[in-house]
C-alpha cells in the first residue's frame, strides 16, 4: 500500500538532518543549541524506521572534511556577494572588514555546520528507500557498542 503523504526531497531531508533512509525521523534528539555536547546528541537509530545512525567506530570522522568544504563554499559565497555589493579596496578597509564579518558569519553557523555535515555524511552511505516499511534496515556488522559515540 502506497503512503498518500509525500516524502521530504533529498535537499530537504538534508538539511533539515532527517534520518536518510525514511526521510521522517529526526537524527539528532534536541533542536540546535548552543550546549555543543547536546547539540551533537544523535538518536543510536531513527525513531521511525529503525536505520542505525552509529553505522560502525569512527564514522563521523569523515564529517570534518565535509564541515570544511562547506565552510570554503558559504565563504565564497559571501566573498562574491561582497565583492558584487560593496567592492574591495586598498586604500581603506572593507577587505579586513569582510574577514571579520566572515569569521564572524562561519561562528554563528559552526553549530548548524557541524549538524548538517553529519546530516550530509550518513546521506552518502545509507539511501533513501520509499518502501522503508516494507525493509528492514540493513544489520550492521562493524558495530561494536562498547566504541559507539567515542570519537
Amino acid at each position: 500500500m502506497k503512503d498518500e503523504k509525500p516524502h521530504r526531497g533529498y535537499l530537504a531531508a538534508t538539511l533539515g538532518c532527517y534520518c536518510p533512509r525514511c526521510r521522517e525521523g529526526k537524527l539528532f534528539k534536541h533542536p540546535t543549541s548552543i550546549r555543543v555536547g547536546r547539540n551533537m546528541d544523535m538518536n543510536d537509530t531513527c525513531p521511525v524506521c529503525g536505520q542505525p545512525t552509529d553505522i560502525e567506530v569512527g564514522f563521523y570522522y569523515g564529517t570534518s572534511y565535509i564541515s570544511y568544504l562547506v565552510s570554503i563554499f558559504i565563504s565564497v559565497v559571501y566573498f562574491l556577494l561582497w565583492w558584487l555589493l560593496i567592492g574591495f579596496s586598498f586604500t581603506d578597509k572593507r577587505f579586513l572588514y569582510w574577514v571579520l564579518s566572515n569569521s564572524a558569519l562561519l561562528i554563528v553557523l559552526q553549530l548548524w555546520l557541524m549538524r548538517f555535515s553529519r546530516s550530509l555524511w550518513i546521506s552518502f552511505f545509507v539511501h533513501y528507500d520509499p518502501d522503508w516499511r516494507l525493509h528492514p534496515p540493513k544489520a550492521l556488522e562493524r558495530i561494536n557498542k562498547d566504541q559507539m559515540n567515542n570519537w
